[in-house]
């Protein structure tokens, strides 16, 4: 199988990654993570003037009539640099869960202020959660972006509901988390008022598909950046009176990244390709992309740190950045081994 980006798909990519490399910067993601862990003027930007926050939603719910691969890319630019923007729980996740399962009025509703940035919403997901009419109990410690929520997407694994953040009985603590530029918060309902979406079932699968390919894409364009920083450090670096990207044993550690991140990249955009298809192996590509791509996302980190010796384990250099997002990816959305799991069920189910 031989898979090329559109024309279309190719000026979005150069577009995303011209943004997010402008102005994505380190300053500026240092900045953020000093704050809230969100760059705000670059979320306004990427939601106004570039004018990509509606990539893979539909147009009848406001955004662009694209799909999964054209998420993809924009995910995969902004991974890249590490962006401090509260993407995945806003536009994917609660914007993809309102746009396929909420009323028409819950997208009229939401949806423009999640598009243009001027609100941001997070997704809360408690297994346990108490319903009891439309007021919710229960809570958990990981939501990203939480303590800057305006609304949250809250699902039990069958249900879905808006919850204001505002609302009576939300009560909302800011967490310390190990990637500063995503930070996440301890959410606590008791007897809060939700909105429920009346399609829940569709809510929760596209919010679960759009998520994993997100991540997944993230993921691809972090390691990617992990290899392209060291090999340019590798040509930058002397040491015994020649460059040591010279050395054999450093050439074996970037070819060992460069083929991981090409397989991770095909993992990816067959996910993306096979949802936007309707494909019948769309879920097992899914599980296959998030396991391997935030697997290799790691590894690449961990390499990065390496290969830049003392310079790479420094709070100056932003090799922790790209592997403390790393190592967040990994556990986000269900960890590699979870994932591997679902897809070996699947295959076994399909034999027997």
């Amino acid at each position: 199988m031989e898979f090329a980006f559109t024309d279309e798909q190719q000026m979005i990519a150069e577009t995303a990654r011209a943004f997010f490399t402008e102005h994505a910067t380190s300053a500026r993601t240092r900045q953020a993570m000093a704050g809230d862990g969100i760059d705000r003027a670059l979320w306004r930007a990427f939601c106004q003037e570039l004018g990509l926050s509606g990539i893979g939603l539909p147009e009848s719910a406001g955004g662009a009539g694209l799909g999964m691969v054209e998420l993809a890319i924009v995910a995969e630019a902004a991974g890249a640099q590490v962006a401090a923007l509260p993407m995945l729980g806003s536009l994917v996740q609660a914007g993809q869960a309102i746009a396929a399962g909420g009323s028409d009025a819950q997208r009229t509703t939401w949806l423009p202020a999640l598009l243009s940035g001027d609100q941001i919403a997070g997704h809360l997901a408690d297994g346990t959660l108490n319903a009891a009419g439309d007021r919710l109990t229960g809570g958990s410690r990981f939501v990203t972006h939480g303590a800057s929520a305006d609304l949250f997407l809250v699902t039990d694994g069958q249900r879905a509901w808006i919850v204001r953040a505002d609302a009576p009985g939300v009560a909302v603590t800011a967490q310390t988390s190990m990637d500063q530029t995503r930070p996440m918060a301890h959410i606590v309902l008791t007897d809060a008022p939700g909105e429920p979406l009346p399609d829940p079932a569709s809510a929760l699968a596209a919010a679960h598909r759009a998520a994993c390919i997100a991540v997944a894409a993230e993921a691809l364009g972090g390691a990617q950046a992990c290899l392209d920083r060291t090999v340019a450090y590798a040509q930058e670096r002397v040491q015994f009176g020649r460059q040591i990207g010279s050395f054999q044993a450093y050439k074996h550690r970037l070819a060992d990244m460069m083929i991981e991140i090409e397989q991770a990249r095909s993992a990816v955009y067959w996910a993306a390709c096979a949802v936007d298809e309707g494909a019948d192996d769309a879920r097992l590509a899914i599980h296959a992309a998030k396991s391997f791509a935030a697997d290799t996302y790691f590894r690449c980190a961990g390499d990065m740190i390496q290969l830049h010796g003392g310079i790479g384990f420094t709070w100056e250099h932003d090799a922790h950045l790209f592997f403390k997002r790393a190592r967040s990816l990994q556990t986000m959305l269900g960890n590699g081994n979870g994932h591997r799991e679902k897809i070996a069920t699947m295959i076994l189910g399909e034999a027997a």
